[in-house]
């Protein structure tokens, strides 16, 4: 009997008719173990991860090795996008016992959920032998295992014990952003060696920081790595969007799966950078990441979770190209353009004699590029396509209509801004459950899952965006409320925060990671949201409880500022203020709403509409001086004195 048919989740579907006896992840999986005193084999992986489809197709598919499986152990399929908190929890044991982590995940635990043997990718003879071993140890050497999974319970809280608490002051911050530097790799751009993660969250903190400090190797730094990002094989050059990492340290060969996380990252960065520091890629780059979401992540009601590294089973078939395809599509004269302008070769960059797409330089022929591109991708457009999860993560969503606002709002795309106010509404209706928020959902359905930390912290801060952007002070109430819920719940007396609700299902122990992963840390997530909160409402405790969260993070930032890029850059905006920018006016659209945007300082926030406008904190009492547009900018709950003219505005945001 296979329990995962039923499942929301796209990762738990897929393995629905495996001949492994799968359960999902509960009290009844527990309660079968117990019964039948055997240990539990945990597997964790999401749908768009390539190594989990080939562990898959070599063992769970496997009949010889599903029979061994459902003889020795109770097999739980855990979707990690779908249960962080429990993710969270062996991924800790998998690091403590072997030195990294990732994806699958192979855990074996004992009945009672206390890891024993932890591992990642194991091909079908390893995995067959490790089954049977696991099973002689279970029954043979049961004390053996007990005092091991005790010892890996034990790591597990004291990795998770969190650091001395230390004010994230300016040393703090600079010595994260010089820790930065020095792993810089000056010849390709990022940070450290292969694989090559896209950097957002350390980028943006660098932004901030450039704009505190006017270091122009930091801005060199961030420049540099935009660029060979986007030329590279990792960024689709027909389509737009970057996929979630590059297997090598040069940006030509991706892991081909598209998160939404990277993406709205990823906007945000280059949209900052084309606003702090000009440049024509970033300008170019922003908005094909924002059509890149708009057209192929959102389904109506918000953003899905991912495109699938595979198609057909096949990692990359979508997206790679051989010389011959090239010239099929084209023509001789044209192909020939087009092989040498995206570094298409003879042996290929890839795999069996193909190339993934790399741009180097701009084409000097714009027209024909274009042209060429849209040729090549109605042809790829006619391939098979790569696999969708459809799941909407709420703090991934949160993610990005955050980077929606901001890029509508800079640029004035009004369909931008739209589309990030219509997700925020789907998340304000249908994850939104009795006061508390829901993890996912999918096809306008909200899932069981709770939501954990970094839901409540993107999601508000997406709230306070939105706020921002419409004058609306349903948007700030609504993030205010998430905010309550997560200083009540979440909250650790002791300072910071934990990742899950003190009324949240209790694992063997309760995850509070403090350094970002691929997406920002819950404590990174909260900060970001209770600062800017703050900032529109001049509520003081919000802030505080910012600074005491950030505190706990301040002594890894100092020196591994890799990891607390998200934090680091909220640290930045509580140096710079940050700004609280209300511009009282009838016009949203009015220059100097253009100019708030466009030249706002590290984390300002920035409101506009008319004077006394209900549920608007920041408009209580702004007038039109003269009956014209006028902009109040204030820091630190104290303001300057009043302008209507534009260059007096950018001068007082300089």
């Amino acid at each position: 009997m296979n329990r995962l048919a039923g499942s929301q989740s796209p990762y738990l579907q897929q393995h629905a008719a495996n001949p492994v006896d799968w359960w999902p992840w509960g009290e009844e999986a527990i309660a079968e173990a117990k019964r039948r005193d055997v240990p539990l084999l945990i597997s964790v992986g999401y749908s768009s991860c390539h190594w989990c489809h080939v562990m898959a197709h070599e063992s769970f598919e496997h009949e010889g090795v599903a029979a061994l499986v459902n003889e020795l152990t109770v097999p739980v399929k855990v979707d990690r996008e779908e249960r962080p908190d429990v993710d969270a929890v062996y991924m800790t044991a998998t690091q403590a016992m072997t030195g990294q982590g990732g994806w699958p995940m192979t855990v074996f635990a004992t009945p009672d959920g206390e890891p024993f043997y932890c591992g990642t990718y194991f091909p079908r003879d390893a995995f067959e032998r490790l089954v049977r071993a696991v099973s002689d140890a279970w029954r043979g050497q049961r004390e053996a295992v007990l005092e091991q999974s005790a010892k890996v319970v034990e790591a597990i809280r004291q990795i998770a014990a969190k650091p001395q608490a230390n004010p994230m002051h300016e040393g703090v911050l600079d010595a994260a952003a010089q820790s930065l530097v020095k792993s810089y790799d000056k010849e390709h751009g990022g940070f450290g060696g292969a694989p090559k993660f896209p950097p957002h969250m350390n980028l943006l903190f660098l932004l901030r920081h450039y704009q505190r400090t006017r270091d122009d190797e930091v801005l060199d730094i961030v420049r540099y790595t935009c660029e060979r990002m986007a030329r590279g094989g990792m960024y689709d050059q027909l389509a737009g969007g970057f996929a979630r990492y590059a297997v090598d340290g040069t940006w030509t060969v991706p892991h081909f799966e598209k998160m939404l996380y990277d993406n709205a990252l990823l906007l945000r960065v280059y949209v900052q950078l084309h606003r702090i520091a000009g440049g024509g890629t970033a300008r170019r780059v922003a908005g094909e990441v924002a059509d890149f979401l708009r057209r192929d992540l959102h389904d109506g009601h918000g953003f899905i979770s991912a495109l699938d590294a595979d198609t057909d089973g096949v990692e990359g078939l979508t997206y790679a190209w051989t010389r011959a395809q090239i010239d099929e599509v084209l023509g001789e004269i044209d192909g020939a353009w087009a092989r040498y302008l995206l570094e298409v070769t003879a042996d290929g960059t890839f795999e069996h004699g193909a190339s993934v797409l790399q741009l180097p330089e701009d084409p000097l022929n714009l027209e024909r590029w274009l042209d060429i591109r849209q040729r090549l991708l109605a042809a790829r457009d006619a391939r098979p396509q790569p696999g969708r999860d459809g799941k909407i993560v709420a703090a991934w969503n949160g993610l990005a209509i955050t980077a929606l606002v901001e890029f509508g709002q800079v640029y004035g795309d009004p369909q931008a801004v739209q589309l990030a106010i219509d997700t925020a509404r789907y998340l304000a209706d249908v994850h939104i459950v009795d006061g508390r928020l829901r993890r996912v959902s999918r096809d306008g359905v909200v899932g069981t899952p709770a939501g954990v930390l970094e839901d409540y912290g993107a999601v508000a801060e997406a709230f306070c965006a939105v706020h921002q952007a419409t004058g609306e002070g349903e948007w700030l109430a609504l993030a205010g409320r998430l905010l309550d819920v997560a200083l009540e719940r979440f909250a650790d007396p002791a300072g910071g925060f934990f990742d899950t609700a003190d009324d949240a299902e209790q694992l063997v122990s309760r995850p509070a990671d403090v350094t970002d992963n691929a997406t920002p840390s819950g404590l990174s997530a909260i900060a970001a949201a209770l600062v800017t909160y703050s900032a529109l409402t001049a509520d003081v405790t919000r802030r505080e409880a910012a600074e005491r969260a950030l505190a706990t993070v301040a002594m890894v930032a100092a020196t591994h500022g890799r990891f607390t890029g998200y934090a680091c850059s909220v640290g930045e905006a509580l140096l710079s203020g940050p700004y609280e920018i209300a511009i009282a006016t009838d016009d949203r659209n009015d220059p100097l709403v253009a100019a708030a945007w466009w030249h706002a300082p590290p984390g300002a926030v920035v409101v506009a509409g008319p004077p006394d406008a209900p549920g608007v904190p920041l408009l209580e009492a702004r007038i039109q001086r003269d009956n014209l547009p006028t902009a109040y900018v204030c820091r630190n709950f104290v303001c300057d004195t009043p302008v209507t003219a534009l260059e007096d505005l950018v001068a007082g945001l300089g």
